[in-house]
Protein backbone atom coordinates (compact mmCIF):
# COMPACT_ATOMS: atom_id res chain seq x y z
CA UNK A 1 0.00 0.00 0.00
CA UNK A 2 1.09 3.51 -0.56
CA UNK A 3 1.62 5.83 2.20
CA UNK A 4 -1.27 8.88 2.14
CA UNK A 5 -0.35 12.42 1.14
CA UNK A 6 0.58 14.90 4.33
CA UNK A 7 -2.17 17.57 3.78
CA UNK A 8 0.12 19.89 4.93
CA UNK A 9 2.18 19.37 1.54
CA UNK A 10 -0.92 19.95 -0.51
CA UNK A 11 -1.60 23.57 1.01
CA UNK A 12 -0.05 26.55 0.11
CA UNK A 13 2.07 28.18 2.88
CA UNK A 14 0.47 31.25 4.20
CA UNK A 15 1.64 34.37 2.40
CA UNK A 16 3.09 37.01 4.72
CA UNK A 17 0.04 39.79 4.29
CA UNK A 18 -2.01 37.23 5.62
CA UNK A 19 -0.01 37.16 9.02
CA UNK A 20 -0.43 39.42 11.71
CA UNK A 21 2.89 41.32 12.82
CA UNK A 22 3.88 40.44 15.76
CA UNK A 23 6.87 41.37 18.85
CA UNK A 24 9.50 38.12 18.91
CA UNK A 25 9.44 36.64 22.20
CA UNK A 26 12.78 38.36 24.23
CA UNK A 27 15.06 36.00 24.76
CA UNK A 28 18.28 36.17 26.89
CA UNK A 29 20.63 34.22 25.24
CA UNK A 30 20.88 34.54 21.48
CA UNK A 31 21.51 30.96 20.18
CA UNK A 32 21.55 29.85 16.50
CA UNK A 33 19.51 26.56 17.40
CA UNK A 34 17.36 28.46 19.67
CA UNK A 35 14.24 30.49 19.45
CA UNK A 36 15.20 33.26 17.35
CA UNK A 37 13.57 35.98 16.18
CA UNK A 38 13.51 34.53 12.14
CA UNK A 39 12.16 31.05 13.93
CA UNK A 40 9.65 32.22 15.63
CA UNK A 41 8.69 33.92 12.62
CA UNK A 42 8.53 31.12 10.45
CA UNK A 43 6.56 28.99 13.08
CA UNK A 44 4.24 31.46 12.94
CA UNK A 45 3.84 30.95 8.98
CA UNK A 46 4.22 27.69 9.40
CA UNK A 47 0.95 27.44 11.98
CA UNK A 48 -1.04 29.43 10.12
CA UNK A 49 -0.10 26.85 7.09
CA UNK A 50 -1.17 23.52 9.02
CA UNK A 51 -2.76 24.28 12.02
CA UNK A 52 -0.84 22.36 13.69
CA UNK A 53 1.27 23.34 16.85
CA UNK A 54 3.58 20.33 16.34
CA UNK A 55 3.93 20.26 12.66
CA UNK A 56 4.72 23.76 12.74
CA UNK A 57 7.57 22.80 15.62
CA UNK A 58 8.59 20.44 13.57
CA UNK A 59 8.97 22.36 9.94
CA UNK A 60 11.32 24.69 12.33
CA UNK A 61 13.29 22.09 13.86
CA UNK A 62 11.73 22.75 17.53
CA UNK A 63 9.78 20.85 19.66
CA UNK A 64 6.22 21.51 20.82
CA UNK A 65 6.75 21.32 24.02
CA UNK A 66 9.44 24.06 23.32
CA UNK A 67 6.83 26.41 21.55
CA UNK A 68 4.19 25.86 24.52
CA UNK A 69 7.04 27.19 27.16
CA UNK A 70 7.82 29.99 24.58
CA UNK A 71 4.12 31.05 25.04
CA UNK A 72 4.32 30.89 28.34
CA UNK A 73 7.55 33.38 28.78
CA UNK A 74 7.33 37.07 30.22
CA UNK A 75 6.44 39.59 27.55
CA UNK A 76 5.09 36.86 24.97
CA UNK A 77 1.30 38.50 24.78
CA UNK A 78 2.18 39.32 20.94
CA UNK A 79 3.40 35.73 20.43
CA UNK A 80 0.77 34.43 21.40
CA UNK A 81 -1.89 36.63 19.91
CA UNK A 82 0.08 36.30 16.57
CA UNK A 83 -0.36 32.56 17.36
CA UNK A 84 -4.53 32.40 17.69
CA UNK A 85 -4.54 34.60 14.42
CA UNK A 86 -2.33 31.90 13.09
CA UNK A 87 -3.79 28.91 14.25
CA UNK A 88 -7.84 30.16 13.31
CA UNK A 89 -5.88 31.19 9.29
CA UNK A 90 -4.37 27.17 9.52
CA UNK A 91 -8.02 25.69 10.72
CA UNK A 92 -9.74 28.21 7.67
CA UNK A 93 -7.29 26.84 5.27
CA UNK A 94 -7.46 23.17 6.81
CA UNK A 95 -11.41 23.49 6.06
CA UNK A 96 -10.73 24.88 2.36
CA UNK A 97 -8.82 21.78 1.51
CA UNK A 98 -11.53 19.56 3.04
CA UNK A 99 -14.38 21.36 0.75
CA UNK A 100 -12.39 20.82 -1.78
CA UNK A 101 -11.79 16.89 -1.24
CA UNK A 102 -15.39 16.87 -0.30
CA UNK A 103 -16.55 18.72 -3.54
CA UNK A 104 -13.56 16.93 -5.88
CA UNK A 105 -12.97 13.58 -3.78
CA UNK A 106 -9.22 12.12 -4.09
CA UNK A 107 -7.67 9.74 -5.87
CA UNK A 108 -7.32 6.35 -4.60
CA UNK A 109 -5.02 3.93 -5.71
CA UNK A 110 -6.68 0.17 -7.27
CA UNK A 111 -5.20 -2.62 -6.70
CA UNK A 112 -5.48 -6.09 -8.70
CA UNK A 113 -3.78 -9.36 -7.39
CA UNK A 114 -0.97 -7.08 -5.61
CA UNK A 115 -0.25 -4.91 -8.79
CA UNK A 116 -1.30 -1.22 -9.23
CA UNK A 117 -4.08 -1.59 -12.11
CA UNK A 118 -5.19 2.26 -11.76
CA UNK A 119 -7.02 4.72 -9.71
CA UNK A 120 -10.23 6.06 -9.28
CA UNK A 121 -11.62 9.23 -7.58
CA UNK A 122 -13.45 8.29 -4.23
CA UNK A 123 -15.77 10.61 -2.79
CA UNK A 124 -17.08 11.47 1.24
CA UNK A 125 -20.14 12.16 1.11
CA UNK A 126 -20.72 12.25 4.89
CA UNK A 127 -17.29 14.87 4.91
CA UNK A 128 -19.27 16.91 2.38
CA UNK A 129 -22.94 17.18 4.83
CA UNK A 130 -20.27 18.01 7.81
CA UNK A 131 -18.94 20.66 6.09
CA UNK A 132 -22.73 21.72 4.86
CA UNK A 133 -23.91 21.58 7.82
CA UNK A 134 -21.19 23.88 9.43
CA UNK A 135 -20.71 26.27 7.02
CA UNK A 136 -24.61 26.91 6.00
CA UNK A 137 -26.56 25.18 9.30
CA UNK A 138 -29.37 27.85 8.35
CA UNK A 139 -29.68 25.53 5.16
CA UNK A 140 -28.57 22.19 5.57
CA UNK A 141 -29.38 21.53 9.81
CA UNK A 142 -32.61 23.48 10.35
CA UNK A 143 -30.54 26.27 11.80
CA UNK A 144 -28.59 24.45 14.47
CA UNK A 145 -25.59 23.91 14.04
CA UNK A 146 -23.23 20.95 14.73
CA UNK A 147 -22.11 20.97 18.46
CA UNK A 148 -18.97 18.74 17.56
CA UNK A 149 -17.85 21.55 14.79
CA UNK A 150 -17.91 24.24 17.45
CA UNK A 151 -14.98 25.39 19.50
CA UNK A 152 -14.95 26.07 23.17
CA UNK A 153 -16.37 29.08 23.15
CA UNK A 154 -19.17 27.93 20.76
CA UNK A 155 -19.93 24.86 23.11
CA UNK A 156 -19.92 27.57 26.42
CA UNK A 157 -22.71 30.08 24.32
CA UNK A 158 -24.47 26.80 23.69
CA UNK A 159 -24.76 25.55 27.16
CA UNK A 160 -25.25 28.83 28.37
CA UNK A 161 -28.48 29.53 26.06
CA UNK A 162 -29.49 25.62 27.11
CA UNK A 163 -29.92 26.39 30.79
CA UNK A 164 -31.57 29.66 29.91
CA UNK A 165 -34.25 28.10 28.03
CA UNK A 166 -34.71 25.71 30.55
CA UNK A 167 -35.34 28.68 33.39
CA UNK A 168 -37.82 30.06 31.25
CA UNK A 169 -39.75 26.00 30.91
CA UNK A 170 -39.91 26.00 34.18
CA UNK A 171 -41.50 29.28 34.69
CA UNK A 172 -43.84 28.65 32.10
CA UNK A 173 -44.61 25.49 33.82
CA UNK A 174 -44.91 27.05 36.97
CA UNK A 175 -47.42 29.52 35.33
CA UNK A 176 -49.27 26.93 33.87
CA UNK A 177 -49.88 24.40 37.19
CA UNK A 178 -49.76 26.97 39.58
CA UNK A 179 -47.32 25.17 41.36
CA UNK A 180 -44.00 27.62 42.68
CA UNK A 181 -40.64 26.34 41.48
CA UNK A 182 -38.35 25.26 44.48
CA UNK A 183 -35.62 27.11 45.35
CA UNK A 184 -32.46 24.65 46.23
CA UNK A 185 -32.84 25.24 49.88
CA UNK A 186 -36.88 24.52 49.81
CA UNK A 187 -35.86 21.40 47.54
CA UNK A 188 -33.50 20.41 50.09
CA UNK A 189 -35.65 20.78 52.75
CA UNK A 190 -38.66 18.42 50.64
CA UNK A 191 -35.82 15.90 50.24
CA UNK A 192 -34.68 15.59 53.81
CA UNK A 193 -38.32 15.53 54.98
CA UNK A 194 -38.81 12.61 52.05
CA UNK A 195 -35.37 10.69 53.28
CA UNK A 196 -36.63 11.39 56.97
CA UNK A 197 -40.20 9.71 56.03
CA UNK A 198 -38.16 6.90 54.65
CA UNK A 199 -35.96 5.95 57.44
CA UNK A 200 -39.10 5.96 60.04
CA UNK A 201 -40.69 3.25 57.58
CA UNK A 202 -37.57 1.24 57.57
CA UNK A 203 -37.00 1.80 61.77
CA UNK A 204 -40.96 0.82 61.98
CA UNK A 205 -40.17 -2.52 59.39
CA UNK A 206 -37.09 -3.90 61.62
CA UNK A 207 -39.28 -2.96 64.90
CA UNK A 208 -41.90 -5.32 63.49
CA UNK A 209 -39.27 -8.00 62.62
CA UNK A 210 -37.87 -7.90 65.74
CA UNK A 211 -41.17 -8.68 67.88
CA UNK A 212 -41.79 -11.39 64.79
CA UNK A 213 -38.68 -13.40 66.30
CA UNK A 214 -38.43 -15.80 69.31
CA UNK A 215 -37.49 -14.88 72.64
CA UNK A 216 -34.37 -17.27 71.85
CA UNK A 217 -33.39 -15.51 68.98
CA UNK A 218 -33.82 -11.96 70.64
CA UNK A 219 -31.58 -13.36 73.86
CA UNK A 220 -29.12 -14.96 71.38
CA UNK A 221 -28.50 -11.68 69.26
CA UNK A 222 -28.42 -9.34 72.72
CA UNK A 223 -25.65 -12.02 74.03
CA UNK A 224 -23.92 -11.63 70.62
CA UNK A 225 -23.73 -8.07 70.50
CA UNK A 226 -22.55 -7.88 74.14
CA UNK A 227 -19.65 -10.05 73.48
CA UNK A 228 -18.58 -8.46 70.26
CA UNK A 229 -18.68 -4.83 72.11
CA UNK A 230 -16.47 -6.28 75.22
CA UNK A 231 -14.08 -7.43 72.43
CA UNK A 232 -13.69 -4.36 70.96
CA UNK A 233 -13.69 -2.26 73.62
CA UNK A 234 -16.59 -0.59 73.73
CA UNK A 235 -20.38 -0.62 75.08
CA UNK A 236 -23.54 -1.79 74.16
CA UNK A 237 -26.58 -0.47 73.92
CA UNK A 238 -29.41 -1.83 72.19
CA UNK A 239 -30.80 0.56 69.01
CA UNK A 240 -34.30 2.35 69.82
CA UNK A 241 -35.68 1.46 67.30
CA UNK A 242 -35.56 -2.66 68.65
CA UNK A 243 -38.28 -2.98 71.73
CA UNK A 244 -37.56 -4.83 75.03
CA UNK A 245 -39.15 -7.87 76.14
CA UNK A 246 -41.61 -5.77 78.90
CA UNK A 247 -42.42 -3.90 75.89
CA UNK A 248 -42.81 -7.03 73.28
CA UNK A 249 -45.22 -8.69 75.97
CA UNK A 250 -47.36 -5.58 76.24
CA UNK A 251 -48.09 -5.40 73.07
CA UNK A 252 -48.93 -9.13 72.47
CA UNK A 253 -51.08 -8.82 75.39
CA UNK A 254 -53.00 -5.60 73.56
CA UNK A 255 -53.00 -7.57 70.33
CA UNK A 256 -54.74 -10.65 72.04
CA UNK A 257 -57.27 -8.42 74.30
CA UNK A 258 -58.14 -7.27 70.57
CA UNK A 259 -58.23 -10.16 68.75
CA UNK A 260 -60.33 -11.34 71.55
CA UNK A 261 -62.62 -8.48 71.83
CA UNK A 262 -63.18 -8.70 68.18
CA UNK A 263 -64.38 -12.23 68.37
CA UNK A 264 -66.99 -12.06 70.50
CA UNK A 265 -68.28 -8.89 68.91
CA UNK A 266 -68.47 -10.98 65.43
CA UNK A 267 -70.86 -13.93 67.64
CA UNK A 268 -72.99 -10.77 69.31
CA UNK A 269 -73.63 -9.56 65.56
CA UNK A 270 -73.41 -12.53 63.46
CA UNK A 271 -76.68 -14.25 61.83
CA UNK A 272 -78.15 -17.70 63.72
CA UNK A 273 -76.47 -20.14 62.18
CA UNK A 274 -77.57 -23.99 61.20
CA UNK A 275 -78.09 -26.45 63.28
CA UNK A 276 -75.62 -28.51 64.27
CA UNK A 277 -74.96 -32.16 62.48
CA UNK A 278 -77.62 -35.05 63.03
CA UNK A 279 -80.03 -32.62 65.02
CA UNK A 280 -83.84 -33.64 64.93
CA UNK A 281 -85.96 -30.79 63.80
CA UNK A 282 -89.78 -31.33 65.60
CA UNK A 283 -92.63 -33.05 63.54
CA UNK A 284 -94.99 -30.13 62.64
CA UNK A 285 -98.54 -30.26 64.18
CA UNK A 286 -101.43 -31.43 61.85
CA UNK A 287 -103.73 -28.76 60.53
CA UNK A 288 -107.27 -29.04 61.73
CA UNK A 289 -109.67 -30.27 58.69
CA UNK A 290 -112.50 -27.49 58.00
CA UNK A 291 -113.68 -30.05 55.51
CA UNK A 292 -117.40 -31.12 55.06
CA UNK A 293 -118.01 -34.32 57.94
CA UNK A 294 -120.20 -35.96 55.73
CA UNK A 295 -118.89 -38.86 53.15
CA UNK A 296 -120.09 -39.30 49.89
CA UNK A 297 -119.88 -42.01 47.00
CA UNK A 298 -117.81 -39.66 44.87
CA UNK A 299 -115.05 -39.48 47.41
CA UNK A 300 -114.55 -43.22 47.91
CA UNK A 301 -114.72 -43.46 43.46
CA UNK A 302 -111.64 -41.25 43.14
CA UNK A 303 -109.45 -43.04 45.65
Amino acid sequence: MTRKADPATTRLPATAGELPAFTPVPRKSKRHDGWTEERQQRFIEALASTGSVKAAARAVDMSAEGAYHLRRQPGAESFAAAWQAALDHGVQRIEDVAMERALNGVEVPVYSYGKLVGSRTAYNDRLLMFMLRNRAPERFANGKSDLKGLNAVGKMEKRRLKKKWRRKWEKEQARKTGRKHLSAPEARKVIDAKLEELRQRVLARKGMEWCTLSPETREAYRHYETLRARDLGRDFKMPSHLPDEATIAEEREEEERRIREARERAQREAPPTLPPPGYIYPKPKPEPDDGPRVRRLKDDTWR
